[in-house]
């Protein structure tokens, strides 16, 4: 699953919290990484069930700064990440 944030997601620990919801739902890797646009992008690889928590946490306001509004795609695995990363 990959995800764009939009809204007043940088420079408030945005991608911190949401390495930390990664890793507290568990069984997921990938990243999330600031876009020059203002957005954040994150990458989730795991169960379905999983990558769909989390992307819920990303809608569900309870983020650091303010979000706007969320994209995401579904999409194969690709592999190659180990852990949950910021970039």
């Amino acid at each position: 699953m990959t995800a764009w944030v939009r809204g007043r997601v940088q420079r408030v620990g945005f991608r911190w919290f949401t390495r930390a919801a990664a890793l507290r739902i568990g069984g997921l890797d990938g990243f999330v990484v600031n876009l020059g646009d203002g957005r954040v992008q994150v990458v989730a690889e795991g169960r379905k069930e999983g990558c769909e928590q989390l992307l819920e946490w990303l809608r569900a306001g309870d983020t650091p700064g303010q979000v706007d509004g969320v994209t995401e795609i579904w999409s194969r695995p690709r592999g190659g990440y180990s852990g949950f990363a910021i970039r």
